[in-house]
């Protein structure tokens, strides 16, 4: 499976996400083959050409740039042609000798030299909302790979509470097996033997809930990478997935993440592009207020209806033309208060915008400081719960402990493992999601 690669850095310019826009127009294959293992850097790179949340932000460049190229139609001539035939009876002709057809072609061409400023300001605008909706594609690409990244590792984390719960039951098999030695020497009662036998059953429920959760997690990935193949030669094969959850602290200042964000947050950027083409609305709607001048010039061949139809009249014409609506019952006015008001409803939204990403930001730096301390704590409850798992069953061989304390370290144990890589998990998504909150690009897509 080949895959592109794009390259983003936190203050991209625009000339560089079009060229990534334009690279990225191919269509995927319409059946993916289900690959036998996949890696986080793989599974980044197959979403930037598949996420559909990606390629619908892509469509919406390409239909800014449609516009873009609509309105700008009226900066550069015009050139139309019509043409008419007439047949009619010969006692209502007007010519002389009676004419009973004719038929006639214009060419025309125009060009507008005048319009008040509203064809300057609205190509303006369209160019805006365009660069808009670039920034729109960033910042779908970042929340786009960050559920990726989170639903990469719930996979990861299913898998390894399947191990933990693997590793559970074996250790209750193993201490079966010793119950059960001792109940047939004569050394222990049989009510040790039940206990050990029930353990073991109840240790296949949250067995069977992680294998479970392991299904649907890799349902979640699918629909985050967009992956859509589900035929029957594919539906069963599950890749490998190469990756573990790990524990590498990594340092964030507050105010450092503020002031990425204020600056990096594609969203922001955004939505200020389309405060400015708001601006450029109101005197668009206000160009109305002036005289539209056009320059034109043409080409006229007719024949028939005023000459004998075998003759002909032909010749070229230029001229100037203007309009001006004086007064129109303040329709102008109207179109001005509403370009304002949509204005003023723009930068409101804008500081809105601030505000929600400051408490994102504060949010994830305080899930990153929980993530950090309870990770590190983990690790410390796993290391004293295995060493009280072997003490226990030292103990308990020795005759000095009894069965129901080697259970209860094991609990602890498989208590302490489980809470170790949710830990894990926490820590990689709020790393992740604190990146994102800064407008930090994917640390696997290239800068």
């Amino acid at each position: 499976m080949k895959l592109a690669r794009y390259h983003f850095s936190p203050v991209a310019s625009f000339a560089a996400l079009t060229l990534t826009c334009a690279v990225a127009q191919a269509q995927p294959a319409a059946v993916q083959p289900v690959p036998d293992s996949l890696d986080l850097k793989t599974a980044i790179s197959y979403a930037l050409e598949h996420n559909f949340a990606i390629r619908q932000a892509r469509e919406r460049i390409k239909q800014q740039e449609g516009i873009v190229v609509e309105v700008s139609a009226r900066t550069i001539p015009n050139v139309s042609a019509d043409a008419a035939y007439q047949r009619n009876d010969r006692d209502i002709s007007n010519s002389f000798p009676a004419s009973d057809q004719g038929w006639q072609i214009n060419l025309t061409a125009s060009q507008a030299l005048y319009a008040g400023g509203g064809i300057r300001s609205a190509v303006k605008s369209t160019q805006l909302a365009r660069d808009a909706a670039m920034l729109d594609l960033k910042a779908v690409i970042n929340e786009a790979l960050l559920q990726v990244r989170v639903s990469f590792y719930r996979v990861l984390l299913a898998r390894e509470q399947i191990k933990v719960q693997e590793s559970n039951l074996e250790l209750l098999k193993q201490q079966l097996k010793t119950s059960t030695d001792r109940y047939e020497a004569g050394t222990v009662s049989s009510f040790e033997k039940l206990r050990a036998e029930v353990a073991v059953a109840n240790a296949k429920v949250p067995l069977i809930t992680a294998a479970n959760d392991f299904r649907l997690s890799i349902e979640s990935l699918r629909q985050a990478l967009g992956f859509t193949t589900n035929t029957a030669e594919f539906a069963r094969k599950v890749p490998e997935f190469i990756g573990s959850l790990e524990f590498t602290p990594q340092k964030f200042d507050l105010q450092a993440a503020f002031d990425s964000a204020r600056v990096n947050r594609p969203d922001l950027e955004r939505i200020a592009k389309l405060a400015d083409s708001r601006a450029e609305s109101v005197t668009t709607a206000g160009s109305t207020r002036y005289p539209n001048v056009a320059a034109f010039g043409g080409y006229t061949l007719r024949r028939g209806s005023t000459n004998n139809f075998g003759d002909s009249n032909h010749g070229w014409l230029v001229g100037v033309q203007s309009q001006w609506d004086i007064f129109d019952g303040r329709a102008t006015a109207g179109r001005v208060a509403q370009a304002k008001s949509l204005l003023e409803q723009t930068r409101l939204t804008l500081e809105e915008a601030r505000l929600a990403v400051d408490v994102e930001v504060r949010r994830a730096h305080s899930q990153w400081q929980q993530a950090t301390e309870l990770a590190e704590a983990s690790t410390r409850v796993v290391e004293q719960a295995t060493e009280a798992v072997r003490l226990a069953n030292a103990r308990y061989n020795a005759g000095t402990g009894t069965q129901l304390d080697v259970l209860a370290a094991q609990v602890e144990l498989t208590t302490a493992r489980n809470n170790e890589i949710q830990a894990f998990f926490s820590y990689n998504v709020a790393v992740a999601s604190l990146r994102k909150a800064m407008g930090q690009a994917d640390e696997f897509v290239t800068k």
